[in-house]
């Protein structure tokens, strides 16, 4: 059944608890950015399967690096939810390391890049913004002590921004478009 009608007063509860508590509150806001972040991300995968888009770390292809990310976000939204899964050191040093061999391929970032270029980039860059906002609307329910996420996954979260970054950067890259950066006019 895809409703339950336990909602319709504005409450939500979480599996595996009887707790109800407002929608409104930090950890249902959380894990709605967490819900938005992932849906975008599996746009983006389409793209870029439709695009056969490889990236040079190896034979992983963005698609795959992008369904990774979901599948690591399923982790992140059950610790929020109140699971026992948790991110691990290694799935950071994961992103850490895609992180550095993208970064071996790109010129040093010196100013702001404005978004655009490559659709694929823009879209990777979008993702970027949302999982920042992800990351702060986890922060916000910890502090509210809603939520208690392990000690690796807002890590995680910090890095995985940086990733799509790198990520959009090396679409445009790979794609011949240059960088453009912001006039300030």
């Amino acid at each position: 059944m895809l409703y339950t009608r336990k909602g319709d007063k504005g409450e939500t509860g979480f599996f595996g608890s009887d707790k109800r508590v407002s929608k409104a509150s930090a950890r249902p806001e959380a894990l709605g950015e967490l819900d938005e972040l992932n849906s975008f991300l599996g746009v983006c995968k389409v793209k870029a399967e439709k695009e056969d888009f490889e990236t040079k770390e190896g034979n992983h292809s963005l698609a795959d690096t992008l369904n990774d990310i979901q599948q690591n976000l399923f982790i992140v939204q059950g610790e929020v939810a109140g699971a026992t899964t948790r991110i691990t050191e290694e799935k950071v040093k994961q992103v850490e390391g895609v992180i550095a061999d993208i970064e071996k391929e790109l010129p040093p970032i010196k100013m702001f890049k404005v978004a655009g270029g490559e659709q694929l980039s823009a879209m990777v860059d979008y993702a970027r913004a949302v999982s920042r906002r992800a990351e702060r609307r986890v922060v916000k329910a910890c502090e509210e002590e809603e939520a208690k996420v392990g000690e690796h996954t807002l890590q995680y979260l910090n890095r995985l921004s940086s990733l799509l970054y790198a990520l959009s950067r090396l679409i445009n890259a790979k794609s011949g478009i240059k960088e453009q950066s912001p006039t300030y006019e």
